[in-house]
């Protein structure tokens, strides 16, 4: 089984509207173009979304059938909601620096990474799996499948990048880390 992992691309950043509300931006959008044109990500992939709108707008806009699973949504930030970008950063360093800890009231990644597991449990079995979401729980599942402990060095570079593996519940092989949508083929 081939197992991808999409975050949205960029986003209207609104301080007055709640983070899981923002949508995408239209140069997010175009961004999903080329995909749509390549028939991206192939027949037969069944599509898991988050609920978060900027993750139901993307996986709505490759046309394809998704579900939505609300376990899958990004860290619970709602202890902070709207952060400035450098307090955002400094907070997600935190996050994946202390996985085990909660960062001034956010979620713990090792938290959102059992959830993200348990995702990938509920919907691994029956063929190639997408995930449409986020980069900080893409990143804590990524880590999982690739073995690799919890560290902001396995972040996304940007919003709008895919990571790939394959096997199943057994092992997995990672096949690429985190890569913009446009070095897809």
């Amino acid at each position: 089984m081939r197992l991808i992992y999409f975050s949205h691309p960029e986003v209207v950043i609104d301080p007055a509207v709640p983070v899981p509300d923002w949508s995408l931006t239209a140069p997010g959008r175009a961004r999903l173009a080329p995909l749509v044109a390549l028939g991206w990500p192939g027949d037969g992939v069944r599509i898991v979304a988050s609920p978060e709108r900027k993750a139901q707008e993307t996986a709505a806009a490759l046309g394809r059938p998704f579900v939505t699973d609300p376990e899958t949504g990004e860290i619970d930030r709602s202890s902070t909601g709207y952060l400035p970008a450098a307090e955002h950063e400094r907070q997600a360093d935190l996050l994946f620096a202390h996985p085990q800890d909660s960062a001034n009231g956010w979620e713990r990644a090792v938290d959102a990474q059992a959830r993200m597991v348990a995702a990938l449990a509920r919907h691994g079995a029956g063929g190639d799996l997408l995930f449409v979401g986020h980069g900080a729980v893409g990143t804590l599942l990524w880590c999982h499948v690739s073995g690799r402990p919890i560290a902001r060095a396995e972040d996304q570079p940007r919003g709008g990048c895919v990571w790939m593996a394959e096997g199943d519940q057994g092992g997995w092989r990672p096949l690429h880390p985190w890569r913009p949508v446009e070095a897809l083929d």
